[in-house]
């Protein structure tokens, strides 16, 4: 190959959909390439004309159009198009102009073809089988289901070994030397060849046994051997040990069958660590079962807070598992949760038993179970109707400061909003609660609507359920019947839409204005969370997470088949992406957040973000037409 096809090849295997192709195939491809120039300005593909090429941009930008004449994408170096005129009846659909001098590498439509055909992530990403966001989220799910924590994922460092004719004294020094509580024994080669290995001077060895600091105290100090004895002398002949490919499971369970709390870890016959049971407990205290565990038995608040760093070593980990965003979003909540329930444990300690009873219920992310670790606190206290505030607000008021300031101490800052039991609004008789949800359903006004989009995401987390799941059934009941209702939720979902998409190191507005990084929650997931929540409302979903809701809506006509499919892959890619880089802020020791910069997303990530926001533009198109306004308003 000359050296031109090879900087073409190099440069195309750096970018989707190319960058998973067979070296044959990709050597193809590269023969079938033509190469042509544009200036900037120029036009490269003109409206309805016939197209029998696949465009990529070898370097320059290029600005996509509709067919009205609005601007519709900007694409860079990598980037591809006119994939949607090739499975179309070739004719262009998006007119394109070079925005600056650029370089475009034409594929020929047999080729295309071809690779469509036989490259079945190929087809993927240009959606001739099924749209791009589908294959990325269930290859997702595919590296899931094969990801087992393995037990190497312990190890921070290789393992003491010392040879069977060295002193006990020697052994001793070494591992206060190394600050480890064992070593290996190795002895010439045996009739184990199990665990006989060669070193890096290819002399052979056989690992006899295992001496802990444990071993020192029974078998050298209480036995009054001598400091000058071999530790072959004091080694039991017995291996017991465990492959680094073993699950940490496993190498729990080995422990416990065994009775030791020492496990040398093999590499195939070579040892490359020994894995301590506090390892594993400290391995599992990051697991947010343990945590939840751990927070009911703190006695006080101050203990409480100890446990905010655990909360984000636990999310950390769950990523790293390659948990998905519905369960990292069902952990985060149930340790929220459970915060929240234990300071009202607390809190009844203190105060003593409530005068009448109460629920009190999680608002947003909590209440939907899709909190990230970004977050802050919602809640709000709903009270019998036995309740009289002269005699009963007191206890009440107390025990909302002792919830919210003791949320905040363990990493749940207050509302900028002021939506907390604090606020006495929000800390009312059940009877209140329905008239304040059916004013805002049957009255709405631009404040009822923002209250409407917080609070009608609610959930129980201690106290009464009942009181709570009589508020669900009634926003349920009067929401799906009141089209005044619906159309002004619609609208007000529209207030946040997705930008146009991310080119080169920014991201592109609707406007055309550039930004350098994004929220991904406002510009994203929130919006499409609003959007959800308006058709969950429209079926009479009773359901508050918004998979969950989105089942409940597939079960209605309310959106043609495989738009909630979409919905759905587009939730979960651009939550997964925002998680993703809330983990890598933490690992850099910085606070989280829910910005993200072009410059850090990949190739692949990009298109699919990209795409996801375009679902989220489409369905935000069609909310306004399936909830248009009444000609007249409710009285």
């Amino acid at each position: 190959m000359d050296v031109e096809l090879l900087e073409i090849r190099q440069h195309m295997g750096r970018f989707p959909p190319f960058e998973t192709l067979s070296d044959a195939m990709l050597d193809e491809v590269v023969d079938s390439v033509e190469v042509a120039y544009f200036k900037a300005g120029e036009e490269i593909l003109s409206l309805d004309q016939e197209l029998h090429e696949l465009c990529y941009i070898r370097s320059g930008a290029v600005e996509v159009f509709r067919r009205g004449g609005e601007l519709h994408n900007r694409l860079g170096e990598g980037d591809i198009f006119g994939q949607l005129s090739l499975l179309r009846h070739h004719r262009v659909r998006y007119p394109a102009t070079a925005m600056e001098d650029t370089l475009i590498y034409f594929i020929p439509e047999a080729m295309f073809q071809r690779l469509c055909e036989v490259d079945d992530e190929f087809a993927d990403f240009v959606e001739l089988q099924r749209p791009r966001m589908e294959s990325a989220v269930e290859q997702q799910k595919k590296n899931n289901d094969m990801i087992v924590t393995r037990v190497r994922k312990l190890l921070t460092r290789y393992p003491v070994m010392v040879e069977a004719s060295t002193t006990v004294q020697e052994a001793a020094r070494q591992i206060g030397d190394f600050q480890a509580s064992a070593v290996l024994v190795l002895d010439e080669p045996g009739d184990n060849p199990r665990y006989t290995f060669r070193d890096s001077e290819d002399r052979a060895w056989q690992v006899r046994g295992i001496l802990t600091d444990s071993d020192f105290r029974t078998r050298v100090v209480a036995e009054g051997r001598p400091p000058d004895t071999p530790v072959g002398d004091v080694v039991a002949n017995k291996v017991i040990a465990i492959q680094s490919d073993e699950s940490v499971h496993e190498a729990m369970l080995c422990m416990l069958r065994n009775n030791i709390h020492h496990l040398p870890v093999m590499h195939r016959r070579r040892p490359v660590g020994i894995v301590h049971l506090s390892d594993i407990i400290r391995y599992e205290t990051q697991s947010s079962l343990y945590l939840v565990s751990n927070i009911f038995h703190q006695p006080s608040v101050e203990g409480l807070a100890r446990l905010a760093p655990d909360v984000s070593a636990a999310f950390v980990r769950m990523v790293e598992e390659g948990a998905d965003s519905r369960m990292v979003g069902s952990a985060l909540s149930t340790i929220g949760r459970s915060f929240t329930r234990r300071l009202l444990e607390l809190a009844e300690e203190t105060l003593g038993p409530p005068p009448v009873p109460y629920c009190f219920m999680a608002l947003g992310s909590m209440a939907r179970n899709e909190q990230s670790i970004v977050t802050d606190q919602d809640n709000a206290l709903v009270l019998s109707d036995d309740f009289v505030p002269e005699q009963h607000d007191e206890y009440f008021r107390e025990m909302a400061s002792i919830v919210s300031d003791g949320l905040d101490a363990c990493g749940y800052p207050y509302c900028k909003g002021d939506v907390m039991a604090t606020n006495e609004q929000w800390r009312q008789p059940l009877a209140v609660w329905k008239r304040y949800f059916t004013e805002w359903i049957e009255q709405p006004n631009p404040e009822r609507l923002l209250h409407s989009s917080i609070f009608f995401d609610l959930d129980s987390v201690y106290g009464e359920n009942v009181m709570v799941e009589q508020l669900q059934d009634l926003v349920a009941e009067k929401a799906a019947q009141s089209p005044f209702f619906l159309a002004a939720m619609a609208r007000n979902a529209l207030n946040r839409t997705p930008p146009l998409g991310f080119f080169r190191t920014f991201v592109m507005e609707k406007d055309g204005k550039h930004n350098n990084s994004i929220n991904l929650k406002r510009r994203g997931t929130a919006p499409l969370v609003d959007l959800i929540r308006v058709h969950a409302l429209a079926c009479g979903s009773r359901s508050q997470n918004s998979f969950d809701r989105l089942d409940d809506i597939d079960r209605t006509s309310l959106l043609a088949p495989g738009v909630s499919d979409r919905l759905r892959y587009s939730l979960e890619l651009m939550s997964m992406s925002r998680i993703r880089h809330q983990v890598i802020d933490l690992e850099h020791e910085q606070p989280p957040d829910n910005n993200i910069e072009p410059e850090n997303v990949s190739s692949r990530e990009r298109h699919n973000l990209k795409e996801a926001f375009q679902a989220l533009s489409h369905a935000q198109k069609f909310l306004k037409f399936r909830y248009p306004m009444p000609s007249s308003r409710p009285r």
